[in-house]
C-alpha cells in the first residue's frame, strides 16, 4: 500500500498538480494539508474521476485538511476527539481545521497540519506547543485502546540538525527549537518511529524550500514533513521517500510528498468492507 503526505498550499491553486501526480505515482492513500477551503468548495469530483474517495476538514484560506482515498474510509473523525471526555483542552483548538483521522485496513491514520508558530516569542508558539500537548494525550488514548497508528502531515519542525541544511544557523530557533523537539517527542514517546530515519541517516534531504532567496534552487531546504508510524508496523515497511520533483513545477507548493510503501497483505486479506461494498487494495 502506497501512502503519501503533501502540504499543497491551496487545492485549487495546486489541483492540477496534484492530479498528475495521482497519475503517474498511484497512491493508495494521499492525506493533504493547508487545502484552503471550506468543505462545500473542495474539487472532490476530479479525485473521484480518478476511483478516489474524499473526505475533507477545511475552513476559509487557512489550514485545512483531507485525506483521499482508493480504499473507502471508516470511522472518519475530523479534529481532536476525546471519548472519555477527560481532556478539557480539545475545544480551544476546535476552530483550526488541523487534524482528520480514518481507519484503514485496521490501521488509524491520522492527517495533521501542526501550527507553525510564527516566532518563539509569539502566542502562537505557545498555541502551537499546546497544540502538540493535545496531540500527545489524543495519541495516549488511541494507544490504550490498542490502536495501530500511521501519523502523518506537515509538522512544522526538524526533529534534528541533520533535518535543516544550515543547523549552524537555524537550530535552536522557530522549528528547530529544543521546546519544539520536545513537544515532538512527547507526542512519539518511542512508540511512533519515523518511517524515513530507517531508510536514510543522513542529512541533505528536505521537504520544504522556502519561497524566497532562491532556496530551492539553492537547495537550502528542511525536513518538517513526515511519516510515523507504530513499531510493531516497521517490519511492514518497504520504503520512505521524498518526492521533490513537484517542487520545480511552475507556482508549485513550497512542500513536495513523502511516501511509504506498507506490505499490509498479512494483515489484511486484501479487501476492505463496507455494507455491500469491497474495495480491492
Amino acid at each position: 500500500m502506497l501512502i503519501a503526505t503533501w502540504n499543497v498550499n491551496s487545492i485549487r491553486t495546486r489541483l492540477s498538480q496534484i492530479i498528475d501526480w495521482i497519475n503517474q505515482v498511484n497512491p493508495d492513500i494521499l492525506c493533504l494539508q493547508e487545502t484552503k477551503v471550506v468543505d462545500d468548495d473542495f474539487p472532490v469530483d476530479p479525485f473521484k474521476k480518478l476511483g478516489y474517495s474524499v473526505e475533507v476538514f477545511g475552513q476559509k484560506s487557512y489550514n485545512g485538511v483531507a485525506i483521499i482515498s482508493k480504499i473507502k474510509a471508516k470511522n472518519i473523525k475530523k479534529g481532536f476527539y476525546d471519548d472519555s471526555e477527560s481532556n478539557q483542552n480539545i475545544e480551544i483548538f476546535q476552530d483550526q481545521k488541523r487534524l482528520i483521522s480514518a481507519d484503514f485496513n485496521g490501521i488509524k491514520f491520522i492527517n495533521v497540519y501542526v501550527p507553525n508558530g510564527s516566532s518563539m516569542e509569539s502566542d502562537k508558539f505557545k498555541y502551537k506547543i499546546n497544540w502538540l500537548s493535545c496531540l500527545a494525550s489524543f495519541l495516549d488514548e488511541l494507544e490504550k485502546k490498542g490502536e495501530l497508528i500511521c501519523l502523518m502531515g506537515d509538522f512544522n519542525i526538524a526533529p534534528t540538525h541533520l533535518d535543516i541544511h544550515d543547523p549552524t544557523k537555524y537550530d535552536g530557533g522557530i522549528m528547530a527549537s529544543e521546546i519544539e523537539r520536545t513537544a515532538l517527542n512527547n507526542v512519539l514517546k518511542g512508540k511512533l518511529i519515523d518511517s524515513f530515519r530507517l531508510f536514510e541517516k543522513n542529512t541533505g534531504h528536505w521537504s520544504w524550500w522556502d519561497y524566497r532567496n532562491n532556496a530551492y534552487e539553492l537547495n537550502k531546504g528542511w525536513r518538517i514533513d513526515h511519516i510515523y508510524i507504530s513499531r510493531e508496523l516497521t517490519s511492514k515497511l518497504k520504503s520512505c521517500v521524498i518526492d521533490s520533483l513537484p517542487r520545480s513545477n511552475l507556482r508549485p507548493s513550497d512542500h513536495v510528498p513523502v511516501m511509504i510503501n506498507l506490505d499490509l497483505s498479512d494483515i489484511n486479506a486484501g479487501y476492505f468492507e463496507d455494507d455491500d461494498d469491497f474495495f480491492e487494495i
